[in-house]
């Protein structure tokens, strides 16, 4: 986050929390409260590399979710039909 601008469109640069969709090994985890910055004119997302190390450390746990969600999946080339 050089100067608090975005590198993109040189928008100005906001601390946030957000939840981001982790990937990792095939799995999806859904992580809260990920501090992040964002820029406010086109919503670019800078992470720390701590931030991002952390997050990896939490998709690798063994133990059971604190919650979970059901999500529906659909194939796109149904809709052609």
């Amino acid at each position: 986050m050089q100067d608090n601008q975005c590198e993109y469109c040189h928008g100005a640069i906001q601390a946030k929390k957000v939840t981001v969709p982790y990937r990792y090994k095939g799995k999806l985890v859904i992580i809260e409260h990920v501090p992040v910055g964002v820029c406010r004119r086109c919503g670019e997302r800078y992470y720390e590399a701590r931030t991002v190390e952390r997050m990896e450390a939490i998709a690798k746990r063994r133990q059971a979710a604190t919650k979970s969600i059901v999500v529906p999946i659909r194939n796109f080339t149904e809709a052609a039909a």
